[in-house]
């Protein structure tokens, strides 16, 4: 009951009522104080300044009970107890005013700083959904539809295409390609043959496999994605605010100079002036306001940024963790490059022949040849004879021309040999990360079709400006080592740890932080999510991210347009120098006032109206950040 009481008083509301009737307190005393007749105000039965200090003193009130109930040890002491003590001072004297206004500036600072910390949504609930309720058990030749929870270790399951693996596994029978993007990010199905691991979670698109259960329920990798979300999103600690932290010495201080000042004046009412002028609101307004105007720019920008902690935190970050798929790459297949080994056929013949004999094809590979040759214009024919041997390639006949198109296994176990120079070309293809697709017909190889991710053109330039920044950055992958490598001489990336699960990349950003680094993460994919959580600060790509990569992240970049992490790294230091130069003033002003009110210039009443334009100061020079140029 109290809490809500407290909940009530402290809205938008109550607090807008209770600065209507401090401003209706304050005509008199300003025509008082500068000489004029004061306002009548005897049609109310009483001071209109209590109805600023009860709604905005009780919530303030209520905080400082708490926590020198709650908090341990010198955090007891906190800058809302300090203010409490100037409100009951100035009650004491008469000074009602006073007394309202250091409590409603308090208030408004409250109000500020929930519209700017708005916490991330949890994607637990869409990582929980993702795993499988049933699976096909095989006992003695029968299949059986059973529950997940009820699938037990060494139990066989046959998994048919389109189906989402129930646990993890070893493949007992058959082949096929299986789309782990979920577990390690890659972009490409992995092909799949007897004896090789599939995971939990992932899904089969191809082929009809047994297997047998290695690890099941919470052993399994997508419930162990789940826990480690759920760890690393408990291990965020609230940020503490800046005012609070100083508290521990601020309020004895406060304290000691007004005990002083009354001892030696011999005057009550210049101790309850440096109680009011003491009050932190200024330093208080300085951090909300600052991230406020911050995170209105951002999101002019496109950038989403999610808590006033992480633009906090994102302007001491000193190392970028990159993943490669849908972040520093758009994620999706092209074709790269066409070579062709018979002089009888052209480059643009190969590409036709290969697009008709992929054109019935379901493998993402031959699917992405078949639209590359239709963005270029270059006939595909009707095929005939089609014939797909899953997870190695397929056989075709277009025209009078017998096609084989798959990897260089396959062409082995039809009996085509691959010359030096083939060799010689897929190597190279290798070494640049790049998938090829071998194309014979029945006596000898005659083509590749090489197909590659594709890099942002953006990327280079962004680490470069990053460097610029002092800012390292390293790449987080689970591709292959190959992969990785030449994407990252592309973008000019010199640190490269691939072919990692989520939890060795959670791993490598808790070994980063452990050599007192400020990690940022920024990654796109369900895999992503808790290295996300880990890292101090984290962005995903916001259009064509996972929701779950999405809600774990603290930013989210819209546009995927990476570009805009040097803009976000400049924002958030612009906002930490903002923050800290607000405080230094709101200090110096304070100062100014507690000599003033020792030298018994100001009132409890004028000192609060010096505090309160002090306060108006801070805000404008953060507010300022609002309009400023980053670009």
């Amino acid at each position: 009951m109290l809490k809500k009481l407290n909940d009530f008083l402290a809205g938008l509301p109550m607090t807008i009522v209770a600065g209507v009737f401090l401003l209706l307190d304050l005509v008199p005393h300003l025509m008082e104080e500068f000489g004029g007749t004061p306002a009548d105000l005897s049609f109310l039965p009483f001071d209109p300044a209590w109805v600023t200090i009860i709604i905005s003193g009780i919530p303030l009130l209520y905080l400082a009970i708490w926590r020198i109930i709650h908090n341990p040890g010198i955090s007891k002491i906190s800058s809302a107890l300090l203010i409490c003590i100037a409100m009951f001072a100035a009650i004491a004297i008469g000074d009602l005013f006073a007394a309202g206004e250091v409590v409603f500036i308090m208030a408004i600072g409250a109000l500020l700083e929930e519209a700017t910390t708005n916490r991330a949504k949890k994607g637990l609930k869409k990582l929980i959904s993702l795993a499988p309720t049933k699976g096909r058990r095989i006992i003695d030749g029968t299949q059986e539809m059973i529950p997940a929870e009820e699938i037990r270790q060494g139990d066989t399951l046959r998994i048919l295409p389109g189906e989402t693996i129930p646990v993890d596994g070893t493949i007992l029978n058959g082949e096929t390609s299986v789309d782990q993007s979920i577990m390690t990010g890659e972009s490409l199905p992995v092909d799949k043959g007897v004896g090789e691991d599939v995971f939990c979670g992932t899904i089969n698109r191809f082929g009809s496999i047994d297997i047998t259960a290695t690890k099941v329920g919470e052993n399994s990798s997508l419930q162990k994605l789940i826990r480690m979300v759920r760890d690393a999103e408990n291990k965020q600690a609230p940020m503490q605010r800046i005012a609070d932290r100083v508290a521990s010495w601020l309020v004895p201080v406060a304290l000691l100079i007004a005990i002083l000042a009354y001892i030696f004046s011999g005057n009550i009412v210049t101790a309850v002036t440096v109680l009011v002028v003491f009050c932190p609101c200024a330093l208080v307004l300085a951090t909300p306001t600052a991230i406020m105007a911050a995170i209105g720019q951002a999101t002019k920008h496109g950038v989403i940024i999610k808590s006033g902690e992480a633009l906090e935190k994102m302007g001491k970050v000193d190392t970028i963790a990159f993943d490669k798929t849908g972040t520093l790459t758009y994620g999706r297949l092209d074709v790269s490059d066409v070579l062709s080994f018979d002089d009888a056929i052209s480059e643009k013949d190969l590409l036709s022949l290969t697009a008709s004999a992929e054109a019935k094809s379901e493998h993402p590979l031959g699917k992405a040849i078949v639209a590359h040759a239709r963005d270029k214009d270059i006939p595909v024919t009707e095929s005939a004879q089609f014939k797909m041997t899953t997870g190695k390639g397929i056989y075709a006949q277009v025209g009078d021309q017998k096609l084989l198109c798959g990897s260089e296994k396959f062409l082995g176990e039809n009996h085509i040999a691959i010359e030096e120079n083939v060799q010689s070309a897929l190597k190279q293809l290798r070494a640049q990360g790049k998938a090829s697709v071998l194309v014979a017909d029945g006596q000898k190889c005659i083509g590749i079709i090489a197909l590659s991710d594709v890099l942002r053109p953006e990327a280079k330039d962004m680490v470069s400006r990053l460097a610029d920044m002092h800012t390292q950055t390293v790449l987080l992958t689970g591709d292959h080592k190959t992969t990785a490598d030449y994407f990252a001489r592309q973008a000019g990336i010199s640190q490269v740890r691939a072919r990692l699960l989520p939890e060795e990349k959670v791993r490598n950003i808790e070994k980063l932080q452990s050599e007192n680094h400020k990690v940022c993460m920024i990654g796109d994919g369900v895999n992503d999510a808790p290295a996300l959580k880990t890292a101090d600060v984290s962005a995903a790509m916001g259009s064509m991210g996972s929701d779950i990569a999405i809600d774990a992240a603290d930013v989210a970049l819209m546009s995927d347009d990476i570009s805009k992490i040097p803009y976000l790294k400049r924002l958030s230091n612009a906002t930490v120098k903002t923050i800290k130069a607000s405080i230094t003033l709101s200090m110096c002003i304070n100062c100014v006032a507690i000599i003033l009110s020792l030298m018994e210039v100001l009132t409890p009443t004028t000192g609060a109206l010096v505090h309160n334009a002090g306060s108006c100061f801070v805000v404008l020079i953060a507010a300022l950040l609002y309009d400023r140029k980053f670009e």
